[in-house]
């Protein structure tokens, strides 16, 4: 029965298990072997209607139950990428908290403080775990394992190994040795 439904919903998926949701579909790009979990959410919220995608998911990515993933500039997921289960990744933020410009104040109504957006990119052959939150502005290298529960606020290299909240860098592949080494 998974398979009709997946084959009627996405034809190139390999399964999609429902429920999945998905809004905006027309602003989604995704690649050939999708393969998710149950209770999935993939959101859309382009900045013009003449936007192109919001979000876009590479080949055979393998994404697990309880993922929500949120684009409006620009959510990018390589080829290769597994998602463990409940996790989240957006590109944009109610109100600016750092950096250049007027800061929201706390005593503002959070859902009608304006949108911030920066583009996260996550390269190929990722792998993240489980209860992950990846922040806006962020790029997740080739190869990068983030560990469970880590929080991912600032780039991780490619073949590197991030945990924590923040996720910082513990190790970093060796390919002379072909082992993973102690940063």
């Amino acid at each position: 029965m998974s398979i009709i439904r997946t084959r009627a919903f996405y034809r190139p998926a390999r399964l999609i298990r429902f429920p999945f949701e998905i809004r905006n579909k027309r602003y989604i790009k995704i690649g050939k072997g999708l393969t998710t979990g149950r209770y999935c959410r993939l959101e859309a919220h382009p900045l013009s209607a003449s936007q192109s995608a919001c979000i876009t998911i590479g080949d055979n990515v393998q994404i697990n139950d309880a993922v929500h993933i949120v684009g409006s500039v620009g959510v990018t997921i390589g080829n290769n990428v597994l998602l463990a289960s409940k996790i989240f990744i957006s590109d944009l933020n109610h109100g600016n908290y750092s950096g250049a410009g007027i800061h929201d104040s706390p005593e503002s109504i959070p859902k009608d403080r304006p949108l911030g957006h920066k583009p996260v990119v996550i390269e190929d052959n990722v792998w993240i775990g489980e209860f992950v939150s990846v922040l806006p502005g962020v790029t997740i290298g080739k190869g990068a394992i983030i560990g469970t529960m880590s929080v991912v606020t600032k780039d991780i290299p490619a073949y590197t190994i991030a945990v924590g909240s923040p996720a910082k860098v513990i190790k970093k592949f060796n390919f002379e040795s072909q082992q993973w080494q102690k940063i």
